[in-house]
């Protein structure tokens, strides 16, 4: 419902910030890493949010990367992870250490963060493994390939997070290819696959 918001930041607390919107002063629910980007009052603020509904009333969670934002919306789809847990999750880990503590199936990483333990890590790790590709949407790796754009080329041309990763491991490293080529030994990787 509300993508994301801009206004004047008015003050900040432990776990949110008070944003002046058209003379409104809206309270948002932040990650330790999005509250300690902005600490000036009186300093400009843009967050990308997400509104939570609940029977008991309205929350909003702001966050200064989109990254963030799909992460946290990633694990409130999780059974028995609320907005809270979410938050803690996301002021312990950035999304590419997340995405990477999933793939890997890093249970002690992933209960570092407050409110989670080791049975909670594991069901994250159960019920996001197949949803979440091992490298952050958007991050490159080492050689400047960008290979979340081919995970989600082969993704979108149907093949499951799992084999797209495990084809993009195997590609070069070569740095002068280009993203067309990329797709097309991973296509080639899979097809040798079947």
């Amino acid at each position: 419902m509300i993508a994301s918001i801009h206004g004047i930041l008015e003050a900040q607390r432990e776990d949110h910030l008070i944003i002046r919107v058209g003379g409104f002063g809206l309270r948002v629910f932040v990650p330790a890493s999005t509250r300690n980007r902005f600490s000036t009052p009186g300093s400009e603020v843009s967050l990308y949010t997400h509104l939570h509904v609940r029977e008991d009333g309205l929350a909003l969670y702001g966050f200064a990367e989109e990254a963030e934002r799909d992460m946290f919306e990633l694990l409130i789809s999780v059974s028995g992870v609320g907005p809270k847990v979410a938050l803690a999750l996301l002021s312990v880990l950035d999304a590419p250490t997340f995405y990477r503590a999933i793939a890997q199936e890093d249970v002690q990483l992933l209960a570092r963060a407050p409110g989670v333990g080791k049975k909670l890590a594991a069901r994250l790790v159960l019920e996001l493994k197949g949803k979440v590709p091992a490298v952050a949407p958007g991050a490159s790796t080492s050689g400047g390939i960008r290979r979340s754009e081919v995970l989600e080329a082969l993704v979108g041309l149907g093949y499951s997070p799992a084999a797209a990763q495990a084809a993009i491991a195997r590609l070069p490293q070569d740095q002068n290819l280009t993203l067309e080529e990329q797709i097309t030994l991973a296509l080639r990787s899979l097809a040798r696959e079947l």
